[in-house]
């Protein structure tokens, strides 16, 4: 029997015609107003523009504005400090963006913990990965919290699971192994001086590869019936797992392109309203 695709695009898709909704309706009640995120690009990295372009695309689809903010690659961490800072005491602006990564000479950790915890809508902050990791409230990282928006639409069973996470970088692995245990699965968390890597995998009934490298994770590490997501990208459309031959092995995936992918972004916007909801409304 083949496995349920976890349709990452489609549902990106559903939740902007919902989100549209959300922000007409918030503009009726604010007197026009309406959530903006700003998005901060320092540097010309290609990539960097290109991503933050697409944040800013999908801000205008759903009826928000986008406020880009590009600052030269000389700029110093208390220049980029200053900026967030004037982000944060503005009072049109809902939630702040800071594209990574930034230029070498910024402490990039710094930048993101000066972003205020209620326009942390891309869940950076020490501080909001703390609160969430407590249960509290919070906006979680994009791409972890846009996973567990596709196990919950999808109708995952994760209470009681053993999820193996690989990787353990702080915007994915370790706030995505947090989530899955508040959600009571048991969670093994996998990195680069993990022994026996293969055999942990194997007993993942929910296995999300975080890892950053092309199918690093091998199609017949992965037991039958498990739940695979697949969170990375790479030249060529392929991510950190092999998935071709997973189609008929796995219970559920995630395809690459279209399935993490779109969650993120979308997550970003999704969080964005509600804090423009949380202000305005």
């Amino acid at each position: 029997m083949s496995a349920l695709v976890l349709d990452g695009k489609t549902l990106a898709a559903e939740t902007e015609a919902e989100l549209l909704a959300r922000v007409e309706k918030l503009k009726e009640k604010s007197s026009g107003q309406t959530p903006i995120l700003a998005t901060i690009l320092v540097g010309d990295d290609p990539a960097s523009a290109t991503y933050v372009k697409m944040k800013g695309n999908a801000c205008r689809r759903v009826g928000m504005d986008s406020m880009a903010v590009e600052m030269p690659s000389s700029t110093t961490t208390e220049e980029l400090l200053a900026k967030i800072d004037e982000l944060n005491n503005n009072q049109d602006v809902h939630g702040i963006l800071l594209q990574h990564p930034v230029p070498s000479q910024i402490d990039e950790r710094a930048c993101f913990d000066a972003i205020a915890l209620t326009k942390d809508v891309d869940g950076v902050t020490c501080l909001g990965f703390g609160r969430m990791a407590m249960g509290e409230d919070a906006y979680g990282c994009a791409t972890p919290q846009g996973i567990m928006r596709i196990l919950e639409h999808y109708n995952i069973d994760i209470e009681g699971k053993h999820a193996v996470v690989v990787g353990r970088s702080p915007i994915l692995g370790k706030p995505m192994a947090m989530m899955l245990l508040e959600k009571n699965a048991t969670v093994t968390i996998c990195h680069s001086r993990t022994q026996d890597l293969p055999s942990l995998i194997a007993q993942a009934d929910i296995l999300v590869g975080a890892v950053g490298k092309p199918e690093f994770i091998k199609a017949d590490w992965v037991k039958e019936g498990a739940v695979v997501v697949d969170a990375g990208y790479h030249p060529g459309g392929v991510g950190d797992i092999e998935l071709s031959a997973l189609t008929e092995k796995a219970s559920a995936y995630t395809p690459v392109p279209g399935g993490v992918g779109p969650m993120t972004i979308n997550t970003l916007i999704y969080q964005s309203v509600e804090s423009g909801e949380k202000s305005l409304g």
